[in-house]
């Protein structure tokens, strides 16, 4: 009996012995956890107590803290443009983001020409952006940028990529775009065409058109069964979480999410592995075709010739693919919510697009070629992009410290960012009617007349000017003399008046834009062009 009870105390602490041994490492990984919480919640409640210098409890740090605007305004950039605009220096200085917002033209011409050299991207604004965009040419300064804009340059303007640009474009148009707006404007009996989406459909488009420009590759996400293409979901969600690090008053937060590697930072590091498998797996592909030298017309068999670093080649694509995609469908989706509510203006480029190019236009060359031509197209299309820049704001950080053409002292470090959002409604830039959508304004004895760019940054201006910005212009008109001659645009339950953004690197309508389509009767025997 004794030896039994024995033999039994001895199984059981070695029972109990295996038991423990076995749950160490949960154990361990559960104090581990407390103590990193506990650790990073005390630092947190640290920086809070410092009140650091910045600090500020004016009225209007009040209220971005607070989001009390939002009581008034439905979206904050139209809270910063109402206090641009009441601001005599029209400049602004949000103190809790270490952040002097302008909308005045001088200070934009201070900050992009005359003291180019001490206002570069900064390492603030290159670290929100690094996971996604790496040493791309939008987050670089110095000789990297430099570098890329010399190349990027080169083989934008060369008549090869641009032949190239308007054959993807023209395709998109004939066998996807056009096609499926046919689709969306059949109405059965007794009932309307159905409501489609076209801001997302326009996203789509331009997603096909600049990864077949940018890597040759064809996603396919305008097909008409109109697919969820896993790697554009990717970039978006990339984008979108990306963007909202910015508006995070202390990046610390930000950056301790990334280091534990939860909530949002972990969505993101997803979608950026996502996007970096196969952006990976398509530059290992033209490596093995020979890139340019095998005849790739697209950028990245262009840049081959000149970059060895398989990851640096990504980071420039990527940035491009980011600028041809998102603005373009951002300032598409845009004029078509201004041209529902403004039917005469539809009518205007209809009747310049017959007399440029004729009744019966075709996507050829040739047709792309006229586009130069269609002066009211330009002006409307400028007109839409003064009141609704795809890129709202443009952020700087100050080498050294400067005082700005208004007076403003800005000390070394400090964020300064000028609004084109603001800009374009400011009456002071555009005069009393700057609310209206206008696009006569452009115009001089029926010819288009550019802007100064200072005052119209939605391109930037100075050294880092858009070198997309003709490429961007070619597909926009495109699109527009397409679409509105052949189909018209209403939009539902949307208005230009009362717009409702989503937070993102460029502008997004919330909710998207829904409209209904409606097919164009044939005008004088000839067909719509397709």
């Amino acid at each position: 009996m004794v030896m039994a009870a024995e033999t039994g105390a001895a199984a059981l602490r070695d029972a109990a012995s295996a038991l423990a041994s076995s749950m160490q490492p949960q154990v361990a990984a559960v104090f581990f956890v407390s103590a990193a919480c506990t650790v990073a919640l005390a630092a947190l409640l640290a920086v809070l107590r410092m009140r650091p210098p910045w600090w500020c409890a004016c009225p209007v740090c009040e209220a971005y803290l607070t989001a009390s605007w939002a009581a008034d305004f439905d979206n904050l950039c139209d809270w910063y443009a109402h206090l641009l605009r009441t601001s005599p220096a029209q400049t602004v200085h949000v103190h809790v983001l270490r952040n002097v917002l302008t909308a005045n033209p001088a200070t934009v011409d201070h900050m992009l020409r005359a003291r180019f050299d001490n206002y570069p991207k900064g390492a603030p604004f290159s670290a929100i952006l690094a996971d996604f965009l790496g040493r791309g040419i939008f987050n670089v300064d110095g000789d990297a940028w430099l570098f890329q804009r010399k190349l990027a340059a080169a083989e934008l303007a060369s008549p090869a990529l641009r032949a190239f640009a308007v054959r993807v474009v023209a395709s998109e148009l004939r066998s996807r775009l056009i096609p499926l707006l046919h689709s969306a404007s059949r109405e059965r009996e007794g009932e309307e065409g159905r409501v489609l989406d076209l801001q997302d459909v326009f996203r789509r488009f331009a997603f096909d058109c600049i990864c077949k420009i940018s890597f040759g590759l064809d996603p396919g996400c305008l097909e008409l069964s109109m697919p969820v293409s896993s790697f554009e979901r990717a970039f978006d969600m990339a984008s979108t979480l990306s963007a909202r690090r910015a508006t995070v008053p202390m990046h610390i937060i930000w950056k301790l999410k990334r280091l534990l590697n939860f909530g949002d930072e972990r969505r993101l590091r997803d979608a950026v592995h996502l996007v970096d498998t196969l952006a990976a797996e398509v530059i290992r592909q033209r490596r093995k075709l020979g890139g340019a030298a095998s005849g790739g017309s697209d950028l990245l068999s262009r840049f081959m010739g000149s970059i060895n670093d398989d990851k640096y080649l990504r980071d420039i694509v990527v940035s491009f693919m980011l600028a041809g995609r998102d603005t373009v469908a951002s300032a598409l989706t845009a004029f078509f919510l201004l041209l529902s509510d403004h039917p005469e203006v539809a009518a205007a480029i209809r009747d310049e697009a017959t007399r440029v190019a004729g009744d019966d236009v075709r996507l050829t060359a040739s047709t792309f070629n006229k586009l130069k031509g269609m002066h009211y197209v330009h002006a409307a299309l400028s007109e839409s992009m003064r009141l609704f820049p795809p890129v709202q704001f443009d952020s700087k950080f100050a080498a050294g410290d400067d005082t700005l053409p208004d007076g403003t002292a800005v000390a070394k470090g400090t964020r300064v960012t000028y609004h084109a959002y603001a800009m374009g409604r400011m009456e002071s830039v555009w005069g009393p009617d700057c609310g209206e959508f206008r696009p006569e304004r452009w115009l001089q004895n029926g010819r288009f007349v550019p802007e100064n760019p200072y005052r119209y940054p939605v391109f930037q201006a100075g050294a880092r000017v858009c070198i997309g910005k003709e490429l961007a212009l070619m597909e926009m008109k495109a699109v527009i003399v397409a679409v509105v001659r052949s189909f018209d645009i209403e939009a539902t339950d949307r208005s230009s008046r009362r717009p409702k953004f989503a937070p993102g690197l460029t502008a997004t309508f919330a909710g998207g834009l829904p409209v209904r389509v409606r097919r164009r009767a044939r005008v004088s025997g000839h067909n719509p062009p397709i």
